[in-house]
C-alpha cells in the first residue's frame, strides 16, 4: 500500500497519506470493485459525512469486502480535513 506524507512550503503544511487496515496484506487480493465513504470536518468544529466501511461498500455496490484503506487529508492541523474509507470487493 501507499504512505504518502508531504510537506507545503514555508509554515503551511498538509499531510495526505493512506494505510492499510489490514494486518494480513500478504494474503489480500482486492477484488473488482471499489467503494469509497468520506468524513470532513472544517475550522475544528464542523463535521459532515459518513465515514464507515458500510457507506463505502454500499458506494461500490458489493456484498463481500475483501480489503479496506484507510485516506487521511489534512491542513494546517486540522483545519480542514477529510477522512475517506476505501474498501474493495465483490
Amino acid at each position: 500500500m501507499t504512505l504518502g506524507f508531504a510537506v507545503g512550503s514555508g509554515t503551511g503544511c498538509y499531510i495526505n497519506a493512506r494505510f492499510p487496515l489490514d494486518l494480513d496484506l500478504d494474503r489480500t487480493t482486492l477484488g473488482d470493485k471499489v467503494g469509497r465513504s468520506s468524513v470532513t470536518g472544517v475550522c475544528w468544529l464542523f463535521a459532515w459525512g459518513d465515514g464507515g466501511i458500510q457507506a463505502a461498500a454500499l458506494d461500490g455496490e458489493m456484498e463481500t469486502i475483501h480489503h479496506a484503506d484507510l485516506e487521511v487529508f489534512v491542513i494546517l492541523a486540522g483545519l480542514y480535513v477529510r477522512r475517506t474509507t476505501i474498501v474493495y470487493g465483490e
